[in-house]
C-alpha cells in the first residue's frame, strides 16, 4: 500500500510553497496537480514523476472529484507514492477534506501539508493587511461560490465588524454586494477586488460597496479574484509593496537547465517578475570519457574550461576515480565569471580568463603563454564550437578535445508561455530546443534576450529580433530587460 500527501503550495507565487512540501513533492511517484498552481511547481518533482492534470473551473472539470478521489484511491493501492498539489491550502474550500476522508475509509495512509491560504497572501501582495490593531480585530473568510447558491445569514454577515474576505466569488459578487447592503452594510464600506494575487498579472480594484461591482466590471476583472471588505482596504495606499517592484506586470520566459535557473530565477522575483521557467535543455554527463586520459592527466601544460558545467563535472569525475588533484601541473584558463568562481571554489587560481566570453578571447590569453609542443586538455560539451581546438592547433600546440558533457534537448509542454513579455536565451542549444518544441511563431512580436553574441546569431538564424545582454551573463540579461522597461542600471 502506497501513501498519499495532500499538498497545499500557496495562491500563485512558487516562493510561498513550503519547505515540507519541496521535501514531499521530491519522493512522490506520481503527482495531480490543479488548474490554478504555477505550473514552476511541477519543476521539483523527480524526472520519472508521472503528473496528472485534475483541474477544475467554473463551467468545466476535466476530472469530476469522485474521479480525482478514485484515481488517488488506485495508485496508493499499486503501492505508489502520491501527492495531490492544491492551490493555497487543502482545506480551505479546497476540497481537501474530502479526498483525506476517502483516503481513511479505505485505509490508506495520507499526510496533509498546509499551505498559505489566498484569503492572506493575496490580500497582503495587494497592500491590504488582513487585521489591523484597533480597526479590525477578526477576519472572516467565506467560500463566493457553491453548487446550491450562497446560503448565508447575511444578517449576521453584515453585522461582522472585522475583516471579510470571499473567495471564488467574483461571478457572486453582485449577489453578495447586494446581500450586504440589504441587511444594513454600510454602503460606504471599503471594498476591493485582487484579480492573480501574488502574480505578476495582479490586479487590485478599489472601490465602495455600492459602486465596486461596476468598477469592476469596467476594469475586465477575471478569475482567480478575492474579495475583501473592511477599512484594512484603505492601508493599500501606504502598503502597496510588490506592484512597486520595477519589473512588476512583466512576465518572463527562462530556458536554462532546472539546476542553473534557480539564481536567475531568484533575481528576477525579486525585481517582481513573474518568471515562466522552460527546462529547454539537460546535461548528460559522459565524465567516463576522460577514462583514456587519466594516466596523463599530471602530463598536461594547460587545462582549459569554457563553462561551469565543464568545471562540476571534470572536478566530480576526479572525485570518483580518488585523483589527488595535487599531481596536476597544469595552468588552468576559463570563460566567464560563473567558470572561473567554479574552479575557485576549488581552489584553483586560473591564471587565463576571457576577457570576453567567447572561446575566441580565451585563445587571445592563451597564446601569450603557448609554446609548439605544448599539451592542452579541453572539456568540454559534445558538438561544441570547434574555433578554440582549431586554433590552438594552428599554434603547433597538442590538444586534446573531451567531450565531458552531452547537451540534450526536452520536450516541453509549458501553455503558459505564449503571454510572455520577454524570453530569455543563454546558449544556442537552449534556442535550438525551444524552436523545436514551440516552433517560432511564438517569439515573434515579443521581446527575445541573448545571453551573447554565439545565442544571438542561433536566433537570428530563425528570424527573430532579438537583443544581446552587453555583459554575457545572467546579470547582463536583467541590466538589458532593466533598460528596455526604462530603468538604467
Amino acid at each position: 500500500m502506497g501513501k498519499v500527501y495532500l499538498i497545499g503550495v500557496g495562491p500563485y507565487d512558487e516562493e510561498l510553497i513550503t519547505l515540507k512540501a519541496l521535501r514531499v513533492l521530491k519522493k512522490c511517484d506520481v503527482v495531480f496537480y490543479d488548474r490554478l498552481i504555477n505550473k514552476n511547481i511541477l519543476n521539483y518533482v523527480r524526472d520519472d514523476c508521472k503528473l496528472y492534470y485534475c483541474g477544475k473551473e467554473s463551467g468545466c472539470h476535466f476530472k469530476t472529484q469522485e474521479e480525482i478521489n478514485e484515481m488517488l484511491v488506485r495508485f496508493a493501492k499499486e503501492g505508489y507514492t502520491v501527492g495531490r498539489i492544491k492551490g493555497g491550502d487543502p482545506y480551505v474550500f479546497g476540497r481537501g477534506g474530502e479526498e483525506a476522508l476517502r483516503l481513511y475509509e479505505e485505509g490508506i495512509e495520507f499526510e496533509v501539508i498546509p499551505g498559505i491560504t489566498s484569503a492572506i497572501a493575496a490580500l497582503n501582495y495587494g497592500g491590504i493587511p488582513i487585521t489591523y490593531r484597533k480597526i479590525s480585530q477578526s477576519f472572516h473568510v467565506f467560500t463566493g461560490r457553491t453548487e446550491n447558491g450562497l446560503d448565508y445569514d447575511w444578517d449576521v454577515i453584515a453585522k461582522l465588524n472585522g475583516t471579510i474576505v470571499f473567495l471564488m466569488g467574483l461571478e457572486n459578487l453582485n449577489n453578495i454586494v447586494t446581500n450586504l447592503i440589504n441587511n444594513g452594510m454600510n454602503k460606504d464600506k471599503s471594498c476591493a477586488v485582487i484579480s492573480n494575487g501574488t502574480s505578476a498579472r495582479q490586479r487590485v480594484v478599489l472601490g465602495k460597496l455600492e459602486d465596486i461591482c461596476e468598477k469592476v466590471k469596467d476594469q475586465k476583472i477575471t478569475s482567480p479574484a478575492v474579495i475583501v471588505i473592511g477599512d484594512v482596504v484603505d492601508f493599500r495606499e501606504y502598503l502597496n509593496w510588490y506592484e512597486k517592484k520595477p519589473l512588476f506586470g512583466k512576465k518572463i520566459c527562462i530556458t536554462r537547465t532546472k539546476e542553473q535557473a534557480a539564481e536567475f530565477k531568484e533575481k528576477l522575483f525579486e525585481l517582481g517578475a513573474d518568471v515562466v521557467e522552460v527546462n529547454s535543455i539537460k546535461i548528460k554527463n559522459t565524465g567516463y570519457n576522460l577514462d583514456r586520459y587519466i594516466e596523463i592527466l599530471d602530463k598536461f601544460d594547460f587545462i582549459l574550461f569554457t563553462s561551469v558545467n565543464g568545471v562540476e563535472i571534470f572536478f566530480k569525475y576526479l572525485i570518483n576515480k580518488r585523483y589527488d588533484v595535487r599531481k596536476l601541473k597544469a595552468e588552468f584558463g576559463c570563460i566567464g565569471e560563473k567558470t572561473g568562481r567554479a574552479l575557485e571554489e576549488r581552489g584553483i587560481i586560473p591564471l587565463l580568463r576571457a576577457k570576453e566570453y567567447v572561446a575566441e578571447s580565451l585563445f587571445d590569453e592563451v597564446k601569450q603563454y603557448l609554446k609548439p609542443g605544448h599539451k592542452v586538455l579541453i572539456p568540454r560539451a559534445k558538438n561544441a564550437r570547434s574555433f578554440l581546438k582549431d586554433s590552438l592547433l594552428k599554434e603547433g600546440a597538442e590538444v586534446f578535445e573531451v567531450p565531458i558533457y552531452e547537451t540534450i534537448y526536452c520536450k516541453m509542454g509549458r501553455e503558459d508561455i505564449e503571454d510572455a513579455d520577454y524570453f530569455t536565451f543563454t546558449s544556442p542549444s537552449t534556442v535550438k530546443s525551444f524552436v523545436t518544441s514551440y516552433g517560432v511563431e511564438v517569439l515573434k512580436n515579443k521581446k527575445v534576450v541573448a545571453i551573447g553574441p554565439i545565442t544571438k546569431e542561433e536566433l537570428i538564424k530563425y528570424g527573430i529580433i532579438v537583443e544581446s545582454a552587453e555583459k554575457y551573463t545572467i546579470d547582463g540579461i536583467i541590466d538589458k530587460i532593466l533598460r528596455m522597461e526604462g530603468y538604467y542600471v
